[in-house]
């Protein structure tokens, strides 16, 4: 099994070594680098045991190398953000023990203990790449891949979009799925990889690339920011697709892309499933439709209400998954053996096969016994254009049982919650409508978009707001 794998990943680096398909970096630089660091692996290292392997490389060039050496040599490999702090770093040692670290880490005394090591993990046959999760609040969790995993939503993704060459635009962090499976389609599929950081997409937007050829990958609140630029906007409008992500967008976000012929495809999909398995083509989409499209080849979705009971279309419930891309588990635990994977998110099935997501189950508030998704509140209120940024919770009273909450960014100062109120009156149902407004002067959003939403409720109900 490990020489499979050696040749899905070294052998994939070794026929593009003519290939320049890293735009804007040496790609035969990369080779060398592979070759090094897998060299170094497999003559330092006793291989009998499984290494594990932390990555926390800045440097997209060293990540990459890092990446691909550790598969080949069929080490478990540990994705890692390099601007977490010590207090997350210490619970990333604390639950994987590395046998090397690559990259920027701060300087952490730390012993290994003698924790039980999963049965599982000393004679799996291949090398297991985990990839971060659930770090916004706090608890850092590492979904377990592997090649074939990420493979099937490489393969998915080729077969839905009918291509065998995918170019991608990338200006995601590598070390998140989001920007992994970028790599990962290119790489393996023959394409070119644009690879940015978001600040500096206005110097890379004039690379010699023909955007009609490449997709990008962007989250909702990059969107927002490049629409607010003309340039950016038509550079944008030119891209062959828009992969849109990572958070729940906005009805006005969705209009104005259409209004500028942005090939948008708003996707649903996670870290435990490697990336989309729903994905809207922008054809649908620039025809007027907002749902997150229909279901990938490589996945299968079941809509369920709470008592496992199979729903019809238009019938909102609980979303389990089915997907050859679906991860193992969290590290070190195995999922439980079940026909379906469970999601926390509600949805439908349309009558033309495609999937729209309601929200999350976990975010649903419940005032004076009444369902509310936040998701509604949040895209009524973007639409009055009067902030930047919202995040509507639920927070505890007794008369209510939860009271609905907005926490928002104004667009300017003289923005007041009278304004707001008067605007939403006839859009929302008054059990819908905020009974707290709360201004900031932003949310706490990660790289992707997400807004950690325990923080927003603890701050919430401190004296201080």
């Amino acid at each position: 099994m490990a020489d499979r794998f050696m040749e899905s990943s070294l052998i994939y680096l070794e026929k593009r070594i003519h290939d320049n398909w890293l735009v804007g970096y040496d790609s035969r630089e990369l080779t060398l680098l592979t070759q090094k660091l897998y060299a170094e692996i497999t003559q330092k290292f006793n291989l009998k045991n499984t290494l594990k392997i932390v990555i926390a490389e800045r440097q997209p060039i060293k990540l990459l190398a890092s990446f691909i050496a550790g598969v080949a040599a069929n080490c478990h490999v540990f994705l890692c953000n390099p601007d977490w702090v010590k207090a997350e770093w210490e619970q990333v040692f604390k639950l994987v023990q590395p046998d090397i670290i690559w990259g920027e880490v701060p300087e952490i005394n730390y012993k290994k203990s003698p924790i039980a090591t999963p049965s599982f993990l000393p004679n799996f046959p291949a090398s297991l790449i985990m990839i971060p999760t659930g770090g916004s609040s706090g608890k850092i969790r590492f979904s377990m891949h592997t090649w074939d995993s990420l493979m099937a939503s490489v393969k998915g993704f080729k077969q839905y979009f009918n291509l065998e060459q995918i170019n991608s635009f990338c200006i995601l962090p590598l070390y998140h799925v989001s920007g992994l499976m970028q790599f990962m389609r290119s790489f393996t599929s023959g394409g070119k990889l644009v690879i940015s950081a978001f600040k500096l997409v206005e110097n890379v937007k004039n690379y010699d690339i023909e955007p009609r050829d490449f997709f990008i990958s962007l989250v909702p609140t990059q969107l927002q920011r490049l629409l607010e630029k003309p340039d950016l906007t038509n550079w944008l409008s030119c891209f062959q697709t828009v992969l849109l992500g990572g958070a729940p967008a906005w009805l006005e976000l969705l209009e104005t892309s259409r209004n500028y012929g942005i090939r948008l495809a708003p996707t649903y999909g996670m870290t435990e499933t490697a990336s989309q398995i729903a994905t809207l083509k922008p054809e649908a989409f620039l025809a007027g439709n907002n749902t997150n499209g229909q279901i990938l080849p490589h996945a299968k979705v079941i809509i369920k209400d709470e008592n496992g009971e199979i729903l019809g279309t238009n019938q909102t419930g609980i979303i389990n998954i089915k997907a050859d891309s679906l991860a193992l588990g969290y590290y070190p635990e195995l999922f439980p053996k079940q026909e379906e994977f469970q999601l926390d998110d509600l949805g439908y099935m349309d009558d033309s096969g495609n999937l729209k997501i309601i929200g999350r189950n976990s975010n649903k508030i419940i005032t004076g016994g009444e369902n509310v998704f936040p998701n509604e509140v949040e895209a009524a209120i973007m639409a009055t254009q009067m902030i930047e940024d919202i995040c509507v919770i639920g927070l505890p009273d007794r008369q209510w049982g939860e009271i609905i909450t907005a926490i928002y960014v104004p667009k300017s100062a003289d923005i007041n919650i009278d304004n707001l109120k008067i605007a939403i009156q006839d859009k929302l149902s008054k059990f819908k409508q905020p009974k707290k407004w709360i201004a900031v002067e932003s949310l706490p959003r990660n790289a992707q978009g997400k807004v950690n939403r325990k923080l927003l409720q603890q701050i919430s109900i401190t004296p201080l707001l």
